[in-house]
């Protein structure tokens, strides 16, 4: 297809139906390559079931999908050049890290000649020779990454690659990722904590219950997003009066535990300081803010039910 050379992924209105039930309904999104591409959402939300679906272990109920330039109805076209790691990856324990990917290899039809420069690459080379079984999580999780770099992949799908990672094990992958970006690999990652994939990733796709929230550039997610003000009164009573006063003027607000979101820029906050002054109510906090990418999500998503 033309122009789809540039695109790691592309789905056009790809559905999966289990029963009445969509796990993932007219999904859009695209992945460009050479990018890390965050891919974001709630559990349960349809992001293995999407994943799955990519790598041609599932059918599609609906819609299509191309992968490095195939159709993803043939799997056998691409997946030779596609590293992916879901479910925690299957080791044999009483083998060395370098032994597990020999094996690996070896089933898979790929050189056994840079398993080094692999385990290495993944912050493992003094600990190939170590069994599995003593490796940490975090350790287990590279291995996992190196099992999914044996092809060479052009494209690397990872399914929650920090589930249960302490900090340092989180930082070690995230690491690892943005330097196989920067090496040319396309990485698409998911995560059910975006705080965890936004320092690392040019792209985001969103996805709730099986639906895609926002599918683009993350830059284009924060211009998206709404200040707003965070105002507290010394007598709670007051705050539906605040609130009046935002309508007044053409602002939302929202009470929440004795606060009130009001949406608006930061420059309309003395505005306000004065209408509120004048209608007799004291103001004991005044605080504009500019949401985190976290904040955005859950106001996209709304309270996760």
């Amino acid at each position: 297809m033309v122009g789809m050379s540039n695109l790691a992924v592309a789905v056009q209105d790809l559905s999966k139906k289990y029963g009445d039930i969509f796990a993932v309904s007219h999904a859009n999104f695209e992945v460009p390559m050479g990018t890390v591409c965050g891919f974001v959402g709630p559990n349960g939300s349809g992001k293995t079931t999407t994943i799955r679906m990519l790598l041609g272990l599932i059918s599609p109920t609906g819609g299509s999908g191309e992968i490095l330039g195939h159709s993803i109805k043939h799997p056998e076209k691409y997946l030779a050049s596609v590293g992916a790691m879901i479910e925690g990856p299957a080791f044999y324990p009483a083998l060395t890290g370098r032994e597990n990917l020999n094996v690996l290899a070896t089933l898979g039809g790929y050189g056994t000649d840079h398993l080094q420069s692999l385990l290495a690459r993944v912050g493992l080379g003094d600990r190939g020779n170590s069994k599995y079984k003593t490796y940490s999580l975090g350790m287990k999780q590279r291995l996992g990454i190196a099992a999914a770099l044996l092809p060479n992949p052009k494209l690397l799908i990872l399914d929650e690659p920090t589930n249960g990672l302490d900090p340092e094990g989180i930082q070690e992958i995230r690491d690892l990722l943005k330097s196989l970006a920067q090496e040319g690999t396309t990485v698409f990652v998911s995560s059910h904590l975006l705080s965890e994939l936004e320092l690392i990733s040019q792209h985001l796709v969103m996805l709730r219950k099986g639906k895609v929230l926002f599918a683009g550039k993350i830059e284009d997610l924060f211009l998206a997003q709404q200040p707003f003000i965070l105002v507290k009164t010394p007598n709670e009573s007051d705050l539906p009066k605040i609130s009046e006063i935002a309508a007044a003027a053409g602002h939302k607000t929202t009470i929440r535990s004795g606060v009130a979101h009001i949406e608006g820029p930061a420059e309309w906050a003395a505005e306000l300081n004065k209408s509120a002054f004048a209608a007799g109510i004291t103001l004991s906090q005044l605080s504009p803010m500019l949401p985190s990418l976290e904040e955005t999500f859950f106001e996209m998503t709304g309270d996760s039910e």
